[in-house]
């Protein structure tokens, strides 16, 4: 298990957002991380200028294989906002196929810098509301499933639907390249059990989001918000997971943002720690 971060919280806000794709700074996080000890970070990718997105050039990517070798630091996650800001199984005709096409873009340039977990929001704008939406978004990936099997490559879904429905969901979609990425703060906003979730679909657990919210609020900083941490990692334990824990927390309001993401870090070594005692 290796705990990494995401992208971005090294660096300053992108137009005081929370998450966005660190255009100016996104270089720097490298040694940034390297300093710090962490060898893991989870790329970021918007809509808006996706194509120019150093993940989806050949430039870029070079950059980037560069930049990971130089610092000891591995890219192995996407979390696609894109795929939330425009989902295509919620538009209709060339709109639907142009956003389709974009996906096997990211999953080609994914494969280029060793990317294996690209993460689809079912949250938010990309929250499922109706079964005929949840209907889109399966015919749109299963066609993909192979192309994944093939690159040892998987989607993997961030979902707000409770433990019972989102088992059922995943369970409709092949192991072998499909499953979820689990955020611990949502989980917390929306009032959900960690042993009941996990005790569900653990088992199709591929990535996890680490993070603190209120409930039926905003993300605040660890330790301060409803997560019950030792609850999450101990149930995740329990059922063998061995994956990546990516520290996707709340934003350092005196810039310090690194000396943030090394508190949380160890926070989080303690919690897996007491977990695993």
């Amino acid at each position: 298990m290796e705990i990494g971060f995401m992208q971005g919280r090294l660096c300053d806000r992108v137009g005081g957002k929370i998450q966005a794709f660190p255009w100016h700074d996104w270089e720097s996080e490298f040694p940034l991380a390297q300093a710090l000890g962490l060898s893991l970070m989870e790329w970021t990718l918007d809509q808006e200028r996706l194509h120019e997105n150093p993940l989806m050039t050949a430039a870029g990517q070079a950059r980037i294989r560069e930049l990971s070798a130089r610092h000891g630091v591995s890219i192995l996650s996407l979390t696609g906002d894109c795929f939330m800001q425009q989902p295509f199984y919620k538009v209709e005709g060339t709109a639907r196929e142009a956003l389709l096409a974009d996906l096997c873009a990211i999953l080609d340039a994914s494969e280029q810098v060793g990317i294996r977990y690209v993460l689809m929001p079912l949250v938010d704008n990309g929250s499922l509301q109706t079964p005929q939406q949840e209907a889109d978004l399966c015919n749109g990936i299963l066609p993909l499933h192979q192309r994944l099997v093939d690159a040892d490559m998987k989607i993997v879904f961030e979902s707000d639907f409770g433990p019972e429905r989102l088992a059922a969901f995943i369970e409709r979609l092949p192991q072998d390249a499909f499953g979820i990425n689990y955020d611990i703060g949502n989980s917390a906003s929306l009032g959900f059990s960690p042993i009941d979730e996990i005790s569900r679909y653990g088992h199709r657990i591929y990535n996890v989001h680490v993070k603190d919210r209120q409930l039926h609020g905003t993300t605040v900083p660890l330790g301060t918000g409803n997560a019950d941490f030792p609850a999450a990692f101990g149930a995740l334990l329990k059922v063998g997971y061995t994956g990546h824990f990516i520290l996707q927390t709340a934003r350092a309001d005196d810039n310090a943002h690194a000396a943030a993401i090394a508190l949380y870090r160890d926070m989080t070594r303690n919690w897996l720690t007491q977990s695993g005692s």
